[in-house]
């Protein structure tokens, strides 16, 4: 687990209940009731055994909880973090900047086609992605091209 990020007794549970149906490891658990999602960061190469055949423990988890579930697989670097962050979107490219302040910035570049993907409806995906590239990497800002 990444430094400094504290996890609820209500998220270690949301944990709990999804390592023990995917037999995936959980990296970090965010719940956003405001969307009514839970976005679980799971372990690199674990993202197959999460989904399930055809989906199957995600459709599971969500009739369980009523909440929809987003699942991220971890990436150390934090290019591959954003590309595994916005998928199913085609990255084409992420430039990670610092800038004269010493702020950090993320600029991705994507398949015109999937534009609407990436940024999500009402620009949930955007900020989801935003406040994981901040937690994780200290990223300050993540723009979509």
């Amino acid at each position: 687990m990444h430094s400094g990020i504290r996890l609820t007794s209500r998220e270690m549970r949301y944990i709990a209940l999804f390592e023990s149906i995917t037999d995936a490891n959980v990296k970090d658990c965010i719940i956003d009731d405001e969307l009514n999602r839970i976005i679980f960061v799971v372990k690199q190469g674990d993202i197959g055994a999460a989904i399930g055949k055809g989906g199957k423990n995600i459709h599971l988890l969500e009739r369980m909880t009523g909440k929809k579930h987003e699942i991220i697989e971890h990436s150390d670097k934090p290019a591959q973090f954003i590309k595994n962050a916005l998928k199913p979107a085609r990255v084409n490219e992420v430039r990670i900047t610092e800038r004269p302040n010493g702020k950090i910035i993320a600029v991705v570049s994507v398949n015109p086609r999937d534009k609407g993907v990436a940024i999500g409806k009402n620009g949930r995906n955007a900020e989801r992605i935003r406040f994981l590239a901040k937690r994780y990497f200290q990223i300050q800002n993540v723009s979509i091209t």
